[in-house]
């Protein structure tokens, strides 16, 4: 797949890493009037066939044995590296008897190599923070396997014991007979966690997707059969022909000297032997095909219908080399923006014809493939609809292409973008950079420099026009190599293959209408009432914030940070919210909340608003919660003022709009109209009656009914009341801060609202969950798997943070036994887990939950297992092992958000929220090294009594 590497950008990087084969063919269609001109001339620009540069600060080589290397510094987070071995193979090389072990060979290199004995691995890693899953992982996937690795760098000791560890995995695996045997009961229990309706439709679907190639035979997790049954011979066989260093890279980023890392990955991985007359690694081809094919797929448990149509490229993909052809992914990129604004702008019809829809160009999943696909989420009877539309909007831009403004809005949000990421370029956390070079191993492409891909950006998108971008569409769609693929719940009248290739033709020979771009306001505020004033300006040295009280009451309190250079975040709570609402109107407009903001603001429609963001990276979110009405949103420096100018207007402007709200429930009944045919949907929502059932504001799971009951009228006059005094509201800033510009944007936007001096607080609900033990088995599903939560959750006299951090740790020690227990000794589960927490608000209160899925015959065992293991550390506490594993997790952990944005904005909501001692957090470091075993054990006793809700979900048939 070809890629610009701008890696990380959000929604929009699936866009921006679109791309494409050049246009070999400037020939256009004859379309309806406005025709293009009859033959498009692609600008001639000087230095297409200049290569694109490695970035010159990563150190690439190969060892003599053919192993690849990239190394970079890369300091934040500080005194941190991120390790990555990448193996050019996956599932796709296995042979018949193989299927699934290339997965398991993944999992086997943690369960004994050469320097590490089966669960001394894990066990290490844990005693010096870093967390199985979280932190250490892999993947395999069809043709490569990757696996995961960060560790600290300021101490040698565990440096070089992480490049020890990668060094097993390239090639130290012991892969003994008692091992793997012990492991299958884990890896089939993954297997199992995989199977419901997306595995049943998958097997309809994926032959005709991947048509006449090896990559239908192949899914990663294999067969149950093979896994269960194959001789350790076999696994030693994939591992011999494919684990060796000519097909391996080792990846190594962080704060580290690049000679230093360079120096460790020859000194442990030199020494591995080079293969004789190694096996061939093929290529594996997704063969083309003269026809449209497709697939229909329904499932009694699928929840959610989906349409999606892809045309593969005739040609094989080349990788990005050259300017030339890093300019041509950019032409890729903003067709794709350009398509899906269009399709956006349809969701917010009142009826619209799918939920979401997105097209793009980009690669499949033979390495080789390039295609254009469109996709739509749709309703389960809806999906005829969707693909009609899909299909229209595709053929609007071959008719009629894309306009000038369309273009214009596409390149403003590119340059915007490209100039944010080139803004934080020394700001970017290693672990979001190492995937791209672990991939420009695999794909052979170079890897820019951030200053490179903007220089070049900002010099190539100029010259971009529109007659070339609207060209890509001729190469996109063709007759051949189509695949139409219909997936979702079992209807009545399910949609047969000749109504999907009428909708194909007719659409085909529509002479659909042009695109009709509508002209936005250059402002969101047209008139301003005068703004008000500063009354109080007070500061915290030792937190570093500073509050400013303003003339209408309202706080704003801001904490400038250099974490980030493009970042600033928001957050702001009132107290009240839902809380205030009678138990009618609560449940009156539950559902209709979520609606409330689709209309828009200040005579503005959600279309005209993206249009009017377009190139703003900005975005604010109101809400009303049950015990608060918030904002949520972020913003670069150069667009807070917008930000603060939304938030007025979500005070003062919020539209009504009875289509925009239609749109919205239309779109919320079509997503949730079969949820509960899900196994796991339906026990969750079983649980929640039986809990919470007797609240009088429980409303229950969201029905189509229900959301034809909502309020609008309702929750639009409440949100008005919930907003109509800002005097009582906290606003919190954390990041790359002007305070002269906060202070301003504060007294123009903030201190000009109305002031009332309400100062509500919440009200405490008398409504309490039942106490007892409470067990409950709900059968549903057909297939053989269980689930299992145990949840603890009720009122306690008064709040301490010490023991909120001994059941936050207590959680973390008893997912460590359960993952020892339950999966390593007793191969139960894949994965599982305890989590807990105490609460201050609206009561003190206690909560803990423990899940894990499991096989339904093993239920009462592994539920046993569980609570013998809470026994045991309520009689003994955790063990000083396991206590270092918790605190060196947590520190570690906290060594590398204490440095961001994010962390800092949450703990100043939630000690004012919660009325804590914002300095408290100050002492973080100093309550972990003092917790002890006895606090954790202390908690157990206190908190985990009998008073749990044991919940088994079991097939129908059990």
């Amino acid at each position: 797949m070809k890629k610009v590497w701008i890696p990380y950008l959000g929604a929009l990087a699936l866009t921006i890493a679109a791309c494409g084969p050049k246009v070999t063919d400037n020939k256009t269609n004859t379309p309806p009037p406005p025709p293009p001109p009859p033959t498009l001339q692609v600008p001639a620009v000087a230095g297409m066939t200049e290569a694109i540069p490695m970035d010159p600060s990563v150190r690439m080589g190969t060892l003599p044995n053919g192993l690849t290397y990239y190394v970079k510094n890369n300091g934040k987070p500080e005194d941190k590296v991120e390790l990555r071995l990448a193996i050019n193979a996956g599932s796709v090389l296995e042979d018949d008897d193989q299927q699934g072990l290339a997965h398991f060979m993944e999992h086997m290199n943690f369960n004994g190599t050469n320097h590490f004995e089966k669960n001394e691995l894990v066990d290490y890693l844990q005693g010096i923070g870093v967390k199985f899953g979280a932190d250490l992982n892999a993947y395999t996937s069809f043709d490569e396997t990757v696996y995961i690795l960060p560790i600290p760098s300021d101490d040698p000791e565990k440096l070089e014991q992480g490049f020890t560890i990668i060094e097993d995995w390239a090639g130290g695996a012991k892969l003994e007979t008692d091992a793997i045997n012990d492991e299958r009961g884990v890896v089939l229990e993954e297997s199992r966690t995989g199977k419901g309706a997306s595995d049943r439709m998958n097997k309809v679907t994926i032959p005709v997707q991947f048509y006449n190639s090896k990559y239908a035979d192949r899914l990663p997790i294999g067969k149950d059969e093979i896994l269960k049954n194959f001789k350790p011979e076999v696994l030693k066989r994939f591992y011999k022909d494919w684990y060796r260093p000519d097909l391996m890279a080792v990846v190594a980023v962080g704060d580290l000297d690049v000679a230093v890392m360079e120096q460790k990955i020859k000194d442990h991985f030199a020494k591995i032997p080079k293969p004789v007359n190694p096996r061939k690694r093929p290529v594996i081809e997704l063969p083309n095909h003269p026809d449209t094919k497709v697939a229909i797929a329904q499932d009694k448990e699928a929840t959610f219908a989906s349409v999606n149509i892809s045309y593969k490229d005739k040609v094989a993909s080349t990788p990005t080399l050259t300017v030339g052809d890093y300019r041509d992914d950019l032409v890729n990129g903003l067709f794709s923006f350009m398509i899906n604004n269009r399709l956006q702008e349809l969701t917010q019809k009142p009826n619209p014809p799918f939920i979401f829809g997105s097209s793009s160009y980009g690669g499949t999943v033979a390495r080789n493939k390039n295609a254009y696909s469109s996709f739509a989420g749709s309703a389960p009877d809806g999906q005829l609809a969707a693909l009609k539309a899909l299909l229209e909007e595709n053929q609007r831009v071959k008719l009629y292409g894309f306009g000038q403004a369309e273009l214009d809005r596409a390149k403003q949000a590119y340059g915007s973008f490209f100039d944010s990421y080139y803004k934080d370029r020394d700001k970017l956390e290693s672990s979001r950079i190492v995937g791209q070079y672990v991939q420009s191993y695999f794909s052979k492409e170079a890897v820019p420099s951030i200053e490179w891909n903007y220089n070049k950006t900002m010099e190539l998108l100029p010259g971009i026009n529109v007659e070339e971008v609207n060209a890509k569409i001729n190469d996109y769609i063709h007759d051949d190599n189509r695949t139409i693929v219909f997936t979702g719940p079992t209807t009545d009248t399910p949609p047969t293959e000749a109504q999907v290739l009428k909708v194909v033709s007719e659409v085909a020979a529509t002479k659909v209408a042009p695109y009709e771009d509508t002209e936005v306001r250059e402002s969101l505020i047209e008139k301003l009432p005068a703004a008000g004033s500063i009354s109080k300006t007070t500061s915290n040295d030792k937190v570093g914030t500073t509050t400013y009280t303003l003339s209408n009451g309202a706080t704003v309190t801001v904490k400038p940070t250099d974490f980030k250079n493009d970042e600033i975040l928001m957050s702001a709570f009132s107290y009240g919210g839902t809380s205030l609402y009678s138990d009618e109107d609560a449940k009156k407009t539950g559902l209709a909340n979520g609606g409330l903001t689709q209309a828009g603001v200040a005579g503005m429609s959600q279309t005209d608003m993206s249009k009017f963001l377009t190139g703003k990276l900005v975005n604010v979110s109101p809400r009303i919660g049950s015990l608060t009405e918030s904002f949520r949103g972020s913003a670069t420096p150069k667009d807070l003022e917008v930000m603060f100018q939304l938030i007025h207007l979500y005070f003062t402007d919020l539209n009504k709009d009875d289509e925009a709200f239609a749109s919205f429930i239309s779109k919320q009944k079509s997503f949730i109209g079969r949820m509960m045919s899900d196994p796991n949907t339906y026990f969750s929502n079983e649980i929640n009656k039986i809990r919470y059932g007797s609240n009088p504001r429980y409303s229950g799971f969201p029905t189509e009914e229900k959301f034809d009951e909502a309020d609008y009228d309702l929750a639009y006059k409440l949100y008005q009341e919930r907003f109509a005094d800002a005097g009582d509201f906290h606003f919190y800033l954390v990041g790359n801060i002007d305070k002269a510009q906060v202070e301003e944007f504060s007294k123009k936007y903030i201190a000009s609202l109305p002031g009332l001096n309400s100062n509500e607080s919440y009200k405490v609900n008398d409504w309490r969950e039942a106490k007892g033990t409470r067990k409950k088995v709900v059968k549903k599903g057909t297939d053989d798997k269980s689930s299992v939560r145990i949840n603890w959750s009720y009122e306690v006299p008064a709040y301490s943070a010490q023991e909120n951090l001994a059941v936050d740790a207590l959680g973390e020690a008893l997912t460590i036994k359960i993952i020892e227990t339950l999966r390593e000794k007793e191969g139960g589960i894949y994965s599982g887990g305890a989590r807990g927490s105490l609460r201050k608000t609206p009561y003190p209160a206690f909560s803990f939950g423990i899940s894990f899925p499991c096989g339904p015959d093993n239920v009462d065992k592994l539920v046993d297992a569980t609570m013998n293991e809470i026994d045991l550390i309520k009689k003994n506490g955790p063990s000083e092992k396991d206590l270092n594993k918790v605190k060196e997790g947590y520190l570690l952990d906290y060594k590398e958000t204490v440095k961001t944005n994010r962390y800092w904005l949450n703990v100043l909501v939630d000690a004012d929220e919660d009325k804590k001692d914002i300095n408290k957090v100050l002492e973080y470091e100093k309550a972990v090294n003092a917790l002890t075993a006895k606090d954790i054990q202390d908690a157990a006793n206190k908190y985990l009594t009998k008073d749990y809700f044991l919940a088994i979900l079991k097939p129908e048939d059990k």
